[in-house]
Protein backbone atom coordinates (compact mmCIF):
# COMPACT_ATOMS: atom_id res chain seq x y z
CA UNK A 1 0.00 0.00 0.00
CA UNK A 2 1.40 3.45 -1.09
CA UNK A 3 1.18 6.20 1.39
CA UNK A 4 -1.42 8.39 -0.71
CA UNK A 5 -3.48 4.92 -0.50
CA UNK A 6 -2.91 4.67 3.49
CA UNK A 7 -3.46 8.52 3.91
CA UNK A 8 -6.70 8.46 2.07
CA UNK A 9 -8.35 5.27 3.99
CA UNK A 10 -7.21 7.19 7.37
CA UNK A 11 -9.41 10.29 5.99
CA UNK A 12 -12.00 7.66 5.10
CA UNK A 13 -12.24 5.75 8.19
CA UNK A 14 -11.80 9.63 10.58
CA UNK A 15 -14.74 10.52 8.34
CA UNK A 16 -16.62 7.68 9.10
CA UNK A 17 -17.40 7.01 5.28
CA UNK A 18 -17.19 3.93 3.41
CA UNK A 19 -14.21 2.83 1.59
CA UNK A 20 -12.76 0.38 -0.83
CA UNK A 21 -8.89 -0.06 -0.28
CA UNK A 22 -6.26 -2.54 -0.21
CA UNK A 23 -5.92 -4.65 2.35
CA UNK A 24 -2.26 -5.62 2.80
CA UNK A 25 -0.88 -3.23 5.32
CA UNK A 26 -4.24 -1.78 6.12
CA UNK A 27 -4.87 -3.79 9.32
CA UNK A 28 -1.56 -2.05 10.74
CA UNK A 29 -2.44 1.55 9.32
CA UNK A 30 -5.69 0.87 11.41
CA UNK A 31 -4.24 -0.98 14.77
CA UNK A 32 -2.46 2.24 14.93
CA UNK A 33 -5.43 4.48 15.34
CA UNK A 34 -7.25 1.93 17.17
CA UNK A 35 -9.99 0.86 14.16
CA UNK A 36 -10.52 -2.20 13.14
CA UNK A 37 -10.40 -2.65 8.91
CA UNK A 38 -14.02 -2.99 7.93
CA UNK A 39 -12.94 -2.44 4.08
CA UNK A 40 -13.64 -6.51 3.50
CA UNK A 41 -10.98 -6.43 0.44
CA UNK A 42 -9.76 -9.66 -0.03
CA UNK A 43 -6.44 -10.71 0.13
CA UNK A 44 -4.49 -12.22 -2.26
CA UNK A 45 -3.43 -15.30 -1.35
CA UNK A 46 -1.21 -18.35 -3.15
CA UNK A 47 -3.83 -20.58 -5.19
CA UNK A 48 -5.09 -23.55 -3.11
CA UNK A 49 -4.20 -27.06 -4.07
CA UNK A 50 -6.78 -28.99 -6.09
CA UNK A 51 -6.98 -31.88 -2.62
CA UNK A 52 -7.77 -28.59 -0.34
CA UNK A 53 -10.51 -27.17 -2.94
CA UNK A 54 -11.86 -30.66 -3.42
CA UNK A 55 -12.23 -31.27 0.44
CA UNK A 56 -14.35 -28.07 0.81
CA UNK A 57 -16.40 -28.97 -2.22
CA UNK A 58 -17.41 -32.41 -0.83
CA UNK A 59 -17.65 -30.89 2.73
CA UNK A 60 -20.50 -28.50 1.60
CA UNK A 61 -21.79 -30.55 -0.55
CA UNK A 62 -22.75 -32.88 2.46
CA UNK A 63 -23.76 -30.56 4.77
CA UNK A 64 -26.43 -29.27 2.55
CA UNK A 65 -27.32 -33.19 1.00
CA UNK A 66 -27.94 -33.81 5.02
CA UNK A 67 -29.96 -31.19 5.79
CA UNK A 68 -33.12 -32.05 4.75
CA UNK A 69 -35.14 -29.22 2.76
CA UNK A 70 -38.64 -30.92 1.65
CA UNK A 71 -42.13 -29.23 1.85
CA UNK A 72 -43.21 -31.90 4.07
CA UNK A 73 -40.30 -31.68 6.97
CA UNK A 74 -37.65 -30.00 6.26
CA UNK A 75 -36.38 -26.56 6.43
CA UNK A 76 -34.69 -24.12 4.09
CA UNK A 77 -33.43 -22.11 6.80
CA UNK A 78 -31.11 -24.27 8.37
CA UNK A 79 -29.14 -24.82 4.91
CA UNK A 80 -29.08 -20.97 4.28
CA UNK A 81 -27.89 -20.13 7.30
CA UNK A 82 -24.91 -22.83 7.57
CA UNK A 83 -23.92 -21.61 4.00
CA UNK A 84 -23.82 -18.16 5.37
CA UNK A 85 -22.06 -19.23 7.90
CA UNK A 86 -19.50 -20.31 5.73
CA UNK A 87 -19.15 -17.75 3.18
CA UNK A 88 -18.88 -14.94 6.78
CA UNK A 89 -16.07 -17.27 8.12
CA UNK A 90 -14.32 -17.25 5.08
CA UNK A 91 -13.99 -13.31 5.14
CA UNK A 92 -17.45 -12.07 3.58
CA UNK A 93 -19.03 -8.99 5.39
CA UNK A 94 -21.51 -10.08 7.96
CA UNK A 95 -23.52 -6.92 6.43
CA UNK A 96 -23.31 -8.77 2.96
CA UNK A 97 -24.11 -12.13 3.72
CA UNK A 98 -27.99 -12.31 4.87
CA UNK A 99 -31.06 -14.88 5.84
CA UNK A 100 -34.43 -14.08 5.24
CA UNK A 101 -38.14 -14.79 4.56
CA UNK A 102 -41.33 -14.86 4.82
CA UNK A 103 -41.40 -17.72 7.55
CA UNK A 104 -39.00 -19.49 10.10
CA UNK A 105 -38.84 -22.51 7.83
CA UNK A 106 -38.65 -21.19 4.24
CA UNK A 107 -35.49 -18.64 4.85
CA UNK A 108 -33.16 -17.63 1.79
CA UNK A 109 -30.06 -17.06 1.70
CA UNK A 110 -28.64 -13.82 -0.29
CA UNK A 111 -24.75 -13.10 -0.33
CA UNK A 112 -22.93 -10.28 -2.44
CA UNK A 113 -19.26 -10.86 -3.65
CA UNK A 114 -18.28 -6.99 -3.65
CA UNK A 115 -16.51 -6.07 -7.19
CA UNK A 116 -14.35 -3.09 -8.55
CA UNK A 117 -15.33 0.32 -6.81
CA UNK A 118 -17.28 2.50 -9.10
CA UNK A 119 -17.98 0.13 -11.62
CA UNK A 120 -20.53 0.66 -13.91
CA UNK A 121 -21.51 -2.30 -14.59
CA UNK A 122 -24.64 -4.25 -13.46
CA UNK A 123 -24.26 -7.42 -10.92
CA UNK A 124 -24.19 -10.61 -11.69
CA UNK A 125 -27.13 -12.50 -10.39
CA UNK A 126 -26.37 -16.55 -9.66
CA UNK A 127 -30.23 -18.04 -8.45
CA UNK A 128 -30.46 -21.71 -7.29
CA UNK A 129 -33.21 -23.31 -5.11
CA UNK A 130 -32.20 -24.89 -1.63
CA UNK A 131 -35.34 -27.10 -1.41
CA UNK A 132 -35.91 -30.39 -2.80
CA UNK A 133 -39.22 -33.04 -3.51
CA UNK A 134 -39.60 -35.93 -1.10
CA UNK A 135 -37.62 -39.09 -0.83
CA UNK A 136 -38.63 -41.78 0.84
CA UNK A 137 -35.74 -43.73 2.80
CA UNK A 138 -37.77 -47.20 1.74
CA UNK A 139 -37.86 -46.37 -1.95
CA UNK A 140 -34.07 -45.41 -2.17
CA UNK A 141 -31.00 -48.26 -1.94
CA UNK A 142 -29.23 -45.37 0.03
CA UNK A 143 -30.48 -42.92 2.95
CA UNK A 144 -31.75 -40.42 0.42
CA UNK A 145 -30.58 -37.69 3.26
CA UNK A 146 -26.69 -38.99 3.35
CA UNK A 147 -24.48 -38.00 1.24
CA UNK A 148 -23.05 -41.50 0.15
CA UNK A 149 -19.69 -42.01 -2.25
CA UNK A 150 -20.70 -45.01 -4.22
CA UNK A 151 -19.04 -46.52 -7.35
CA UNK A 152 -17.69 -43.52 -8.50
CA UNK A 153 -21.06 -41.60 -7.41
CA UNK A 154 -22.01 -39.21 -4.51
CA UNK A 155 -25.84 -40.23 -3.96
CA UNK A 156 -28.28 -38.25 -2.24
CA UNK A 157 -31.40 -36.26 -2.83
CA UNK A 158 -30.62 -33.00 -4.33
CA UNK A 159 -27.26 -34.34 -6.18
CA UNK A 160 -28.80 -33.50 -9.36
CA UNK A 161 -31.28 -30.91 -8.60
CA UNK A 162 -29.93 -28.61 -7.00
CA UNK A 163 -27.47 -29.21 -4.02
CA UNK A 164 -24.63 -29.82 -6.19
CA UNK A 165 -24.51 -26.32 -8.08
CA UNK A 166 -25.67 -24.58 -4.60
CA UNK A 167 -22.65 -25.95 -2.84
CA UNK A 168 -20.55 -24.99 -6.31
CA UNK A 169 -21.17 -21.79 -6.06
CA UNK A 170 -20.59 -21.03 -2.63
CA UNK A 171 -17.59 -23.10 -3.16
CA UNK A 172 -16.38 -20.97 -5.82
CA UNK A 173 -17.43 -17.37 -4.07
CA UNK A 174 -14.89 -18.85 -1.28
CA UNK A 175 -12.17 -19.77 -3.72
CA UNK A 176 -12.67 -16.46 -5.72
CA UNK A 177 -12.00 -14.58 -2.55
CA UNK A 178 -9.24 -16.71 -1.08
CA UNK A 179 -7.00 -15.86 -4.24
CA UNK A 180 -7.78 -11.99 -3.85
CA UNK A 181 -9.79 -12.07 -7.12
CA UNK A 182 -11.88 -8.70 -7.22
CA UNK A 183 -14.62 -9.09 -10.28
CA UNK A 184 -15.64 -6.17 -12.25
CA UNK A 185 -18.80 -5.89 -10.96
CA UNK A 186 -20.72 -7.14 -7.77
CA UNK A 187 -22.15 -10.55 -8.23
CA UNK A 188 -24.59 -11.74 -6.00
CA UNK A 189 -25.71 -15.03 -5.29
CA UNK A 190 -29.64 -16.04 -4.28
CA UNK A 191 -30.13 -19.64 -2.38
CA UNK A 192 -33.51 -19.85 -2.34
CA UNK A 193 -36.47 -21.69 -1.03
CA UNK A 194 -40.12 -22.85 -2.41
CA UNK A 195 -38.70 -23.80 -6.39
CA UNK A 196 -39.77 -27.81 -5.48
CA UNK A 197 -42.71 -27.58 -3.00
CA UNK A 198 -44.50 -24.40 -1.41
CA UNK A 199 -45.89 -20.90 -2.38
CA UNK A 200 -45.00 -17.22 -2.29
CA UNK A 201 -41.21 -17.76 -1.41
CA UNK A 202 -38.38 -17.81 -2.79
CA UNK A 203 -36.84 -15.79 -5.83
CA UNK A 204 -40.55 -14.52 -6.86
CA UNK A 205 -40.52 -13.16 -2.67
CA UNK A 206 -37.37 -11.78 -2.79
CA UNK A 207 -37.86 -9.78 -6.31
CA UNK A 208 -41.17 -8.32 -5.16
CA UNK A 209 -39.91 -7.36 -1.18
CA UNK A 210 -36.13 -7.06 -1.79
CA UNK A 211 -35.55 -6.33 -5.41
CA UNK A 212 -32.58 -3.98 -4.09
CA UNK A 213 -30.43 -7.34 -2.63
CA UNK A 214 -30.64 -9.06 -5.81
CA UNK A 215 -31.22 -6.64 -8.59
CA UNK A 216 -29.19 -7.97 -11.48
CA UNK A 217 -28.31 -7.07 -15.10
CA UNK A 218 -28.91 -10.61 -16.39
CA UNK A 219 -28.74 -14.06 -13.80
CA UNK A 220 -27.42 -17.06 -14.29
CA UNK A 221 -29.21 -20.43 -12.99
CA UNK A 222 -27.58 -23.61 -12.56
CA UNK A 223 -30.81 -25.61 -12.13
CA UNK A 224 -30.74 -25.91 -16.16
CA UNK A 225 -27.80 -26.52 -18.83
CA UNK A 226 -25.55 -28.86 -18.13
CA UNK A 227 -23.06 -30.94 -20.15
CA UNK A 228 -25.21 -33.65 -22.21
CA UNK A 229 -23.37 -37.07 -22.35
CA UNK A 230 -23.46 -40.28 -23.62
CA UNK A 231 -21.95 -43.15 -22.32
CA UNK A 232 -19.74 -41.03 -19.73
CA UNK A 233 -18.65 -39.08 -23.26
CA UNK A 234 -19.52 -35.17 -23.71
CA UNK A 235 -21.10 -34.23 -26.65
CA UNK A 236 -22.75 -30.65 -25.76
CA UNK A 237 -22.50 -27.66 -23.35
CA UNK A 238 -25.84 -26.68 -23.35
CA UNK A 239 -27.00 -23.52 -21.86
CA UNK A 240 -30.83 -22.73 -21.27
CA UNK A 241 -32.18 -19.36 -23.61
CA UNK A 242 -35.65 -20.07 -23.35
CA UNK A 243 -38.02 -21.64 -20.47
CA UNK A 244 -41.70 -22.87 -21.24
CA UNK A 245 -44.48 -21.68 -18.68
CA UNK A 246 -45.82 -24.08 -15.84
CA UNK A 247 -49.94 -24.38 -15.45
CA UNK A 248 -51.58 -26.73 -13.60
CA UNK A 249 -55.97 -27.43 -15.04
CA UNK A 250 -58.55 -29.12 -12.88
CA UNK A 251 -60.59 -31.41 -14.54
CA UNK A 252 -64.05 -31.61 -12.56
CA UNK A 253 -67.07 -33.25 -13.38
CA UNK A 254 -69.87 -33.68 -10.38
CA UNK A 255 -73.16 -35.29 -10.02
CA UNK A 256 -76.04 -36.45 -8.18
CA UNK A 257 -74.40 -40.09 -7.93
CA UNK A 258 -76.72 -42.97 -6.75
CA UNK A 259 -77.04 -46.57 -6.23
CA UNK A 260 -74.20 -48.42 -8.36
CA UNK A 261 -76.64 -51.41 -9.28
CA UNK A 262 -79.00 -48.49 -11.39
CA UNK A 263 -75.98 -47.19 -13.48
CA UNK A 264 -76.64 -44.17 -15.97
CA UNK A 265 -74.26 -43.10 -18.81
CA UNK A 266 -74.06 -39.77 -17.11
CA UNK A 267 -70.98 -40.71 -14.78
CA UNK A 268 -68.55 -38.11 -13.36
CA UNK A 269 -65.96 -40.41 -14.28
CA UNK A 270 -66.64 -41.41 -17.53
CA UNK A 271 -66.85 -37.39 -18.30
CA UNK A 272 -63.15 -37.54 -16.91
CA UNK A 273 -61.65 -40.66 -18.37
CA UNK A 274 -63.18 -39.37 -21.69
CA UNK A 275 -61.38 -35.81 -21.49
CA UNK A 276 -58.29 -37.51 -20.76
CA UNK A 277 -58.60 -40.11 -23.68
CA UNK A 278 -59.01 -36.73 -26.08
CA UNK A 279 -55.99 -35.49 -24.60
CA UNK A 280 -54.02 -38.60 -24.83
CA UNK A 281 -54.75 -38.85 -29.06
CA UNK A 282 -54.38 -35.25 -29.58
CA UNK A 283 -50.90 -33.14 -29.98
CA UNK A 284 -50.39 -29.72 -29.73
CA UNK A 285 -49.04 -27.70 -32.54
CA UNK A 286 -45.55 -27.53 -33.84
CA UNK A 287 -44.06 -24.66 -33.18
CA UNK A 288 -40.22 -23.26 -33.59
CA UNK A 289 -38.55 -20.45 -31.79
CA UNK A 290 -35.12 -18.73 -32.68
CA UNK A 291 -33.56 -20.64 -29.20
CA UNK A 292 -34.94 -24.27 -30.78
CA UNK A 293 -33.75 -23.61 -34.51
CA UNK A 294 -30.75 -23.10 -33.32
CA UNK A 295 -31.04 -26.33 -31.27
CA UNK A 296 -32.25 -28.84 -33.86
CA UNK A 297 -29.69 -26.74 -36.06
CA UNK A 298 -26.89 -27.66 -33.92
CA UNK A 299 -28.12 -31.09 -32.94
CA UNK A 300 -28.22 -32.32 -36.45
CA UNK A 301 -25.05 -32.34 -36.33
CA UNK A 302 -24.64 -34.01 -33.31
CA UNK A 303 -26.86 -37.09 -34.18
CA UNK A 304 -26.43 -39.13 -37.15
CA UNK A 305 -28.69 -41.22 -40.11
CA UNK A 306 -32.65 -40.35 -39.90
CA UNK A 307 -32.39 -38.60 -36.79
CA UNK A 308 -30.26 -36.15 -38.35
CA UNK A 309 -32.41 -36.02 -41.19
CA UNK A 310 -35.27 -35.36 -39.41
CA UNK A 311 -34.21 -32.94 -37.63
CA UNK A 312 -32.59 -30.83 -40.97
CA UNK A 313 -36.40 -31.68 -42.31
CA UNK A 314 -38.38 -30.01 -39.87
CA UNK A 315 -36.69 -26.85 -40.52
CA UNK A 316 -37.52 -26.68 -43.95
CA UNK A 317 -40.51 -24.17 -45.03
CA UNK A 318 -43.11 -25.81 -44.55
CA UNK A 319 -41.51 -28.49 -41.87
CA UNK A 320 -42.10 -32.33 -42.83
CA UNK A 321 -45.23 -33.60 -41.34
CA UNK A 322 -43.92 -37.06 -41.09
CA UNK A 323 -40.17 -36.00 -39.19
CA UNK A 324 -42.44 -34.01 -36.47
CA UNK A 325 -44.27 -37.52 -36.58
CA UNK A 326 -41.14 -38.85 -35.67
CA UNK A 327 -39.13 -37.05 -33.95
CA UNK A 328 -42.12 -36.72 -31.69
CA UNK A 329 -41.77 -40.58 -30.51
CA UNK A 330 -38.86 -39.14 -28.43
CA UNK A 331 -39.94 -37.65 -25.08
CA UNK A 332 -36.91 -34.73 -25.04
CA UNK A 333 -37.61 -34.01 -28.58
CA UNK A 334 -41.98 -33.86 -28.47
CA UNK A 335 -41.52 -30.98 -25.52
CA UNK A 336 -39.12 -29.17 -27.36
CA UNK A 337 -41.43 -28.85 -30.25
CA UNK A 338 -44.88 -27.77 -28.52
CA UNK A 339 -46.76 -27.16 -25.55
CA UNK A 340 -47.47 -30.88 -23.58
CA UNK A 341 -49.96 -31.46 -21.59
CA UNK A 342 -50.51 -34.38 -19.74
CA UNK A 343 -52.62 -35.96 -16.53
CA UNK A 344 -50.71 -36.25 -13.42
CA UNK A 345 -53.12 -36.91 -10.92
CA UNK A 346 -56.83 -38.78 -10.93
CA UNK A 347 -59.23 -39.13 -7.79
CA UNK A 348 -63.03 -40.15 -8.41
CA UNK A 349 -65.70 -41.77 -6.77
CA UNK A 350 -66.60 -41.93 -2.25
CA UNK A 351 -67.64 -45.54 -2.32
CA UNK A 352 -68.00 -48.91 -3.59
CA UNK A 353 -71.05 -49.60 -4.37
CA UNK A 354 -72.36 -45.73 -5.25
CA UNK A 355 -72.07 -44.07 -8.34
CA UNK A 356 -69.81 -41.23 -7.58
CA UNK A 357 -70.64 -37.71 -6.95
CA UNK A 358 -67.42 -36.36 -7.98
CA UNK A 359 -64.71 -37.18 -10.43
CA UNK A 360 -61.29 -35.09 -10.81
CA UNK A 361 -57.90 -35.24 -12.62
CA UNK A 362 -54.90 -32.90 -12.67
CA UNK A 363 -53.46 -31.52 -16.36
CA UNK A 364 -49.84 -30.44 -15.97
CA UNK A 365 -48.68 -28.20 -18.94
CA UNK A 366 -45.29 -27.23 -20.06
CA UNK A 367 -46.22 -24.14 -22.29
CA UNK A 368 -44.44 -22.81 -25.30
CA UNK A 369 -43.20 -19.30 -25.30
CA UNK A 370 -45.37 -16.97 -27.07
CA UNK A 371 -48.62 -18.71 -25.11
CA UNK A 372 -50.50 -17.70 -22.02
CA UNK A 373 -52.02 -20.03 -19.04
CA UNK A 374 -55.66 -18.68 -19.90
CA UNK A 375 -54.91 -19.54 -23.32
CA UNK A 376 -53.85 -23.29 -23.04
CA UNK A 377 -57.33 -23.39 -20.83
CA UNK A 378 -59.20 -22.19 -23.38
CA UNK A 379 -57.76 -24.44 -25.62
CA UNK A 380 -58.37 -27.66 -23.00
CA UNK A 381 -62.31 -26.22 -22.90
CA UNK A 382 -62.63 -26.86 -26.54
CA UNK A 383 -60.33 -29.99 -27.10
CA UNK A 384 -62.96 -31.55 -24.20
CA UNK A 385 -66.06 -29.95 -25.71
CA UNK A 386 -67.94 -31.00 -22.51
CA UNK A 387 -70.49 -28.84 -20.81
CA UNK A 388 -70.54 -31.06 -17.60
CA UNK A 389 -67.09 -31.20 -16.93
CA UNK A 390 -65.31 -27.70 -15.69
CA UNK A 391 -61.34 -26.79 -16.32
CA UNK A 392 -60.19 -24.42 -14.13
CA UNK A 393 -56.59 -23.02 -13.17
CA UNK A 394 -54.86 -24.31 -9.93
CA UNK A 395 -53.50 -20.81 -9.15
CA UNK A 396 -50.10 -20.67 -7.48
CA UNK A 397 -51.64 -20.59 -3.81
CA UNK A 398 -53.81 -23.57 -4.37
CA UNK A 399 -57.17 -21.67 -5.61
CA UNK A 400 -58.69 -22.95 -8.27
CA UNK A 401 -60.01 -20.23 -11.04
CA UNK A 402 -62.10 -20.13 -13.81
CA UNK A 403 -59.55 -18.39 -15.63
CA UNK A 404 -55.99 -18.45 -16.04
CA UNK A 405 -53.44 -15.98 -14.68
CA UNK A 406 -52.14 -13.40 -16.79
CA UNK A 407 -49.21 -15.15 -17.12
CA UNK A 408 -47.38 -15.96 -20.30
CA UNK A 409 -44.26 -17.66 -21.50
CA UNK A 410 -41.72 -15.27 -21.75
CA UNK A 411 -40.32 -15.07 -25.23
CA UNK A 412 -36.28 -16.16 -25.22
CA UNK A 413 -34.15 -12.91 -24.04
CA UNK A 414 -31.41 -11.54 -26.14
CA UNK A 415 -28.46 -12.98 -25.40
CA UNK A 416 -25.24 -11.05 -23.52
CA UNK A 417 -22.48 -10.90 -25.71
CA UNK A 418 -19.67 -10.83 -22.59
CA UNK A 419 -22.09 -14.09 -21.38
CA UNK A 420 -21.84 -16.37 -24.55
CA UNK A 421 -17.99 -15.09 -25.08
CA UNK A 422 -16.79 -16.60 -21.36
CA UNK A 423 -18.79 -19.42 -22.04
CA UNK A 424 -17.75 -20.60 -25.15
CA UNK A 425 -14.20 -19.78 -23.96
CA UNK A 426 -14.63 -21.44 -20.88
CA UNK A 427 -16.43 -24.66 -22.44
CA UNK A 428 -13.36 -24.77 -25.13
CA UNK A 429 -11.03 -24.72 -22.35
CA UNK A 430 -12.47 -27.76 -20.60
CA UNK A 431 -14.21 -29.90 -23.45
CA UNK A 432 -12.09 -29.32 -26.71
CA UNK A 433 -14.27 -29.03 -29.99
CA UNK A 434 -17.54 -29.86 -28.04
CA UNK A 435 -20.21 -27.34 -29.37
CA UNK A 436 -21.96 -24.86 -27.26
CA UNK A 437 -25.93 -25.44 -27.49
CA UNK A 438 -28.71 -23.11 -26.55
CA UNK A 439 -31.95 -25.57 -25.32
CA UNK A 440 -35.08 -24.29 -23.97
CA UNK A 441 -35.97 -25.70 -20.98
CA UNK A 442 -39.00 -28.04 -21.37
CA UNK A 443 -39.54 -28.02 -17.17
CA UNK A 444 -39.69 -25.14 -15.15
CA UNK A 445 -36.91 -23.06 -13.01
CA UNK A 446 -36.97 -19.84 -11.09
CA UNK A 447 -35.64 -18.03 -14.25
CA UNK A 448 -39.21 -17.09 -15.32
CA UNK A 449 -39.32 -14.93 -12.20
CA UNK A 450 -36.22 -12.95 -13.06
CA UNK A 451 -37.05 -12.95 -16.79
CA UNK A 452 -40.98 -11.53 -15.83
CA UNK A 453 -38.70 -9.05 -13.63
CA UNK A 454 -36.78 -8.20 -16.55
CA UNK A 455 -33.50 -9.40 -15.76
CA UNK A 456 -32.18 -12.05 -18.63
CA UNK A 457 -31.67 -15.39 -17.37
CA UNK A 458 -29.53 -17.72 -18.68
CA UNK A 459 -29.41 -21.58 -17.04
CA UNK A 460 -26.03 -23.07 -17.07
CA UNK A 461 -23.44 -25.12 -15.34
CA UNK A 462 -20.27 -27.27 -15.88
CA UNK A 463 -21.91 -30.90 -14.26
CA UNK A 464 -21.20 -33.46 -16.93
CA UNK A 465 -24.88 -36.02 -16.73
CA UNK A 466 -25.57 -38.84 -18.94
CA UNK A 467 -29.01 -38.18 -20.76
CA UNK A 468 -29.51 -41.81 -19.52
CA UNK A 469 -28.68 -41.17 -15.94
CA UNK A 470 -31.05 -38.35 -15.21
CA UNK A 471 -32.60 -39.30 -11.81
CA UNK A 472 -33.79 -35.39 -10.33
CA UNK A 473 -36.95 -35.70 -8.41
CA UNK A 474 -36.48 -39.80 -8.75
CA UNK A 475 -34.90 -42.54 -6.67
CA UNK A 476 -31.07 -42.86 -5.91
CA UNK A 477 -30.44 -39.33 -7.37
CA UNK A 478 -26.74 -39.10 -8.29
CA UNK A 479 -23.90 -37.65 -9.56
CA UNK A 480 -20.80 -38.67 -10.81
CA UNK A 481 -18.05 -37.95 -8.11
CA UNK A 482 -15.49 -36.47 -11.08
CA UNK A 483 -18.31 -34.05 -12.73
CA UNK A 484 -19.14 -32.82 -9.55
CA UNK A 485 -15.74 -31.65 -9.23
CA UNK A 486 -15.26 -30.63 -12.74
CA UNK A 487 -18.62 -28.86 -12.18
CA UNK A 488 -17.07 -26.69 -9.72
CA UNK A 489 -13.87 -25.71 -11.81
CA UNK A 490 -16.49 -24.71 -14.75
CA UNK A 491 -18.04 -22.22 -12.48
CA UNK A 492 -15.00 -20.79 -11.46
CA UNK A 493 -13.42 -20.14 -14.49
CA UNK A 494 -16.83 -19.32 -16.09
CA UNK A 495 -16.62 -16.61 -13.03
CA UNK A 496 -13.55 -15.53 -13.70
CA UNK A 497 -14.00 -15.32 -17.36
CA UNK A 498 -17.37 -13.28 -17.06
CA UNK A 499 -15.77 -10.80 -14.21
CA UNK A 500 -12.31 -9.36 -15.77
CA UNK A 501 -12.54 -6.20 -16.72
CA UNK A 502 -13.00 -6.79 -21.08
CA UNK A 503 -16.62 -6.87 -21.61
Amino acid sequence: MTHRDRSKCKQAVRAKRPVRCKQVALGAVLLSMGLQCACGAPESRAPESAEVRHQREHDILQQLIEINTTDSSGSTTVAAQAMAQRLREAGFAAADVVVLGPNQRKGNMVARYRGLPGSNLKPILIIGHLDVVEARKEDWSTDPFRLVEQDGYFYGRGTQDMKDSDAIAVADFIRLRNEGFVPDRDIILALTADEEGGTSNGVDWLLKNHRDLIDAGFALNPDSGGVSAENGKPIAVEFEAAEKLYGDYQLLATNPGGHSSLPRPDNAIYHVTDALERLQSTEFPFELNAVTREYFTQMARIESGDIAADMRAILKSPPDPQAIARLSKDPRYNSTMRTTCVPTMLAGGHAFNALPQRAEANVNCRIFPGHSQEQIRLDLVRLFDDAKLSVRFRADTGELLDHGSGRKAMDPPPLNPGFMRALRSVSQQMWPGIPVLPIMETGASDSIFTMMADIPSYGINGVLIDRDDVRMHGRDERVKIESYYRGAEFYYLFLKALTTAKH
